[in-house]
């Protein structure tokens, strides 16, 4: 696979979005007691937001290993 299809199915999979509800089945009790449900929709919409970074890291880092690698490897074919 090449780098501009990797790069064009990266942000497809970053457009679609699919609604998820990360909410424990505590919370989600506790949560649903209350009429309108804001502070359930703002939980949960924390709880999504802070599952962000572990995968923006894990990311960050696989780059910095391809690239490092992939210095290597051209340094070594010189």
């Amino acid at each position: 696979m090449n780098t501009k299809s990797l790069l064009l199915l990266l942000v497809a999979l970053l457009l679609v979005v699919v609604p998820a509800e990360a909410q424990c089945a505590m919370c989600r009790a506790v949560l649903e007691t209350e009429e309108g449900g804001q502070t359930a929709k703002g939980i949960n919409n924390g709880i999504v937001y802070l599952m962000i970074f572990p995968y923006l890291l894990i990311a960050i880092i696989g780059i910095a290993i391809y690239r490092s690698r992939k210095k290597a490897r051209q340094e070594k074919a010189l």
